[in-house]
């Protein structure tokens, strides 16, 4: 890991005390190199993934520390768990403003050390800079996986079923009591899954054999099956009332379509949302990961994606999903 840029006070101190201790893997060579070795054990893949969070738009200053490290580990886990990987290392950017101070970076060293240890993965390198702009976190994560095993966003037939891991909506439920919406108050619940997503791994694994494509949810469920969809040259086509809210988001927004239709167009929910031909396979491997699936629709012949109301008419959605640009 090396430090380039304007220097800062104590910053290889930083690298050294709070970094180094969490870079466990021989090829990291105490991130004492300027590069890390990793080498594949025969049979597997390298799965790679490469994800940033940047402060007032993926998580606020006034966060927890560690809740940040977390979240900036997780986005990318979430990535490899829809493919069915095994997380393995990754490579850190900290892209520094003024303000985190040794007290932040150490509980920002705690968070990411909670993940390595519960998800079995370890730093392996990176960066760290200064920045006028905004503190940035830039992650790429690497995952092993069986050779041929990946699944892909492309795979979805005519006549498969689409399903949804957990619930969908409780980030942005979150995100809207932390902006201090109308009504919106407490909800700690949905406060949680905005800074702390739960990367879904182990259901990933299960679906190896059972899912014909797979994403995770992060622009948002309609935009990112959208994408699916377009990878398969496919049509899917959703039932606005299946899709799964939790008690806390219905106490939030009201237990109604339009509370799904705006949790299915938000983001940050890090689920998967993936195709499959058996629906008795998907719940053997959703009870086998201990998730809660919800079947919510089906690939057709055609392209695009239609949101569906109970009488069968086609929503008309302002946006799908996130947009950074």
């Amino acid at each position: 890991m090396t430090a380039r840029g304007a220097e800062r006070p104590g910053e290889f101190d930083l690298i050294a005390r709070l970094f180094a201790p969490l870079a466990l893997d021989a090829g990291a060579f105490g991130l004492r190199e300027d590069v890390a070795l990793l080498r594949p054990p025969d049979g597997k893949d390298l799965v790679l993934k490469a994800d940033a969070i940047v402060e007032s738009i993926d998580f606020f200053r006034a966060d927890p520390a560690a809740a940040v490290g977390q979240k900036a580990i997780r986005v990318n886990l979430s990535d490899l768990a829809a493919k069915g990987a095994v997380p393995h290392g990754y490579l850190m950017t900290l892209l520094l403003p003024g303000w985190p101070d040794r007290a932040w970076l150490e509980q920002f060293a705690e968070g990411l050390a909670c993940d390595q240890a519960e998800f079995g993965l370890r730093l392996l390198g990176g960066d760290i800079s200064s920045t006028p702009g905004p503190l940035a976190i830039s992650i790429a994560a690497f995952g092993l996986i069986e050779h041929g095993a990946l699944i892909r966003r492309a795979g979805a037939k005519p006549g498969d079923s689409v399903f949804v891991s957990g619930t969908i909506g409780d980030s942005a439920g979150g995100l809207s009591v932390l902006k201090g919406e109308a009504g919106a108050a407490g909800h700690q619940e949905l406060i949680a899954r905005y800074r702390i997503p739960s990367p879904r791994l182990e259901l990933g694994r299960s679906l190896r054999a059972v899912a014909s494509a797979a994403l995770d949810v992060s622009d948002g469920l309609v935009a990112d099956l959208e994408h699916l969809a377009g990878a398969s040259d496919v049509a899917i086509v959703l039932d606005a009332m299946r899709i799964p809210v939790s008690p806390g988001l219905c106490e939030l927004w009201g237990d109604t379509l339009e509370t799904r239709v705006r949790a299915a167009t938000s983001g940050d929910d890090y689920e998967i949302a993936f195709t499959a031909s058996s629906r008795d396979a998907v719940m053997a491997a959703a009870r086998q990961a201990n998730i809660a699936v919800t079947q919510i629709g089906r690939v057709e012949a055609g392209r695009g994606i239609r949101l569906l109301d109970p009488f069968g008419n086609e929503i008309g959605l302002f946006r799908k999903g996130f947009a950074h640009f």
